[in-house]
């Protein structure tokens, strides 16, 4: 079996064509003749002839390489967001490059400077917990290396996003929990440098207000997304000796961690304390009793990304920053009741 690569101008010899000839018929291009088009292809096809991406990344000034940067692999949300990146960038014929920052803001500058560095077409980051500096951000060359992040985003960084209305989410999650009967209900919140935490949490606000229930600082504790703060934000809720009857979690692993400690201090659940979550992570439904949650569509929200990201770099001089909302689904199971 011959492995030989051939190249365009391997066909052009053959053909007694010029190399750019070849060129514009492989790309279909209106300007070269029919029969000439057809004697092109079918020796390309002959030749099983494959193109030579680097050539044509030089040609079209591309590297046909996305970098994507996220918090941690092992965050089911982030892995399927990813799968959804993979998707739809390879579907329009781009490679993907991977950084995981391990939630902190040093390992995230390093992997934006090693992937601008590789001269990516473009990226798609979510910020870690520890960022609160975003000057590595906008100080990118939009033009040049088109950004978009996601999930986890501020309203300090200039570029385009895609979130899910986590605003109307914590709305929802909360008044799920005053129909459930609660009327003392306490918060566990993200961290305050990421504009999710802030919009579930004033979702969580305005939801007390509307049905005239009381919001109490005390009752509102920030985590960092593990189950072990889920854990001391409950214990230190608990022991502020206030009643509580409802607990909403900025995620699922913080409301396991707090589930955790309400079974320890002897509540029951959901008969004393409703709760939950948000993320709908996949141990939601197995625990017990199974965590009611907000679902976030992960795969969807990695392909949108993707189509912002494209349309981006298909139109770099003329980059305007766009966001995108995501709907989410509230999730009924056994930790929440209704009287």
């Amino acid at each position: 079996m011959n492995s030989r690569h051939y190249t365009i101008k391997d066909i052009a010899k053959r053909l007694h064509l010029s190399a750019s000839t070849v060129s514009r018929a492989l790309r279909d291009l209106p300007d070269v003749k029919p029969e000439t088009m057809k004697a092109v292809k079918e020796l390309a096809k002959e030749l099983n002839y494959q193109p030579n991406p680097i050539a044509q990344g030089l040609v079209k000034k591309r590297s046909y390489n996305i970098g994507v940067i996220i918090p941690d692999f092992m965050i089911h949300f982030y892995a399927e967001a990813l799968s959804g990146i993979y998707k739809i960038a390879n579907d329009a014929g781009y490679n993907v490059m991977v950084c995981q920052t391990n939630e902190s803001y040093k390992n995230e500058l390093k992997s934006l400077n090693t992937l601008v560095s590789s001269r990516v077409d473009g990226l798609i980051i979510a910020i870690s917990k520890e960022t609160n500096n975003f000057d590595h951000l906008n100080s990118l060359n939009l033009a040049k290396t088109p950004l978009v992040v996601f999930n986890r985003v501020s309203s300090e960084i200039n570029a385009s996003k895609v979130v899910f209305d986590d605003l109307k989410s914590g709305y929802k999650a909360t008044r799920h929990l005053i129909d459930c009967g609660c009327k003392n209900i306490a918060h566990i919140a993200g961290p305050s440098n990421l504009q999710l935490s802030e919009d579930r949490k004033n979702g969580f606000k305005k939801a007390l207000e509307k049905y005239d229930l009381k919001y109490d600082e005390d009752l509102i504790v920030t985590c960092d997304f593990s189950l072990e703060d889920g854990k001391e934000a409950m214990e230190k809720i608990i022991q502020t000796g206030k009643k509580i009857d409802g607990i909403f979690t900025v995620c699922d692993a913080a409301a396991y961690g707090a589930m955790a400690v309400l079974k320890s201090a002897g509540y029951k659940i959901p008969q004393d304390v409703s709760v939950i979550g948000f993320t709908n992570e996949p141990f939601a439904k197995l625990i017990e009793p199974s965590l009611s949650t907000i679902s976030q569509p992960s795969h969807e929200i990695g392909e949108t990304a993707t189509h912002l990201l494209l349309k981006h770099i298909e139109n770099k001089t003329e980059f305007i920053p766009e966001t995108r909302i995501i709907e989410t689904e509230l999730i009924e199971r056994n930790s929440s009741r209704r009287f």
